[in-house]
């Protein structure tokens, strides 16, 4: 009889360690299964410069922040001030990945545009936020339906990937950069992955 309060009573428990311990976790910091791994890579049309493209083999040799933004993207505003000021400061190159930014609005329906309107449309979009808030881009890529987004495992933006010179994904921030991230995470080890050869 004893035993059939015991086992439920054991199960019960061991639930509410594993609760506790979730709930003790930073949110921003979800294992990511790519952090030790090659980028995906890809090759996109880029922001300003419509005739060339971007493929992060560009960036090999160099450590480098890849950041996921899109103007429709609230947590965006509330990281880009300190990106344009990191970015001023020089020293770590900052690629953005442009991520649906008309298939993420939510508010306009692409099955009504041709591609060649959505493309006009990211770019006025795109480049109008940029100009508005300023610009800590080296260069922006254009992802506008998505695809390259799946391929690092985008839970949504903003998100930034620190890449090592070998093109090894080295750190994922999930959400806002935060000063805090910036100064005891990403910095630290950026200047660490500099170092090797």
């Amino acid at each position: 009889m004893l035993k059939r309060f015991l086992i439920p009573l054991g199960l019960f428990l061991v639930l509410v360690v594993f609760l506790a311990i979730g709930l003790n976790r930073d949110p921003h910091e979800v294992p990511s299964p790519l952090v030790g791994k090659p980028a995906p890579d890809f090759k996109l049309q880029q922001l300003a410069e419509p005739d060339k493209s971007f493929s992060p083999a560009d960036m090999r040799g160099q450590v480098w922040l890849l950041n996921v933004w899109a103007s429709w993207c609230v947590s965006c505003r509330a990281e880009h001030p300190l990106l344009v000021a990191f970015a001023r400061q020089g020293g770590l190159p900052i690629v953005g990945l442009n991520y649906k930014e008309v298939r993420g609005d939510g508010e306009t329906d692409v099955k009504k545009l041709a591609a060649d309107e959505e493309t006009t449309l990211t770019r006025q979009r795109a480049a109008a936020w940029l100009s508005q808030h300023g610009n800590p881009y080296l260069l922006s890529a254009l992802d506008m339906d998505g695809r390259v987004g799946i391929d690092y495992g985008v839970y949504g933006v903003p998100e930034t990937y620190l890449i090592d010179k070998k093109g090894v994904i080295r750190y994922k921030q999930i959400g806002p950069i935060t000063p805090e991230a910036l100064e005891k995470k990403i910095l630290p080890l950026a200047k660490q992955l500099a170092g090797e050869s």
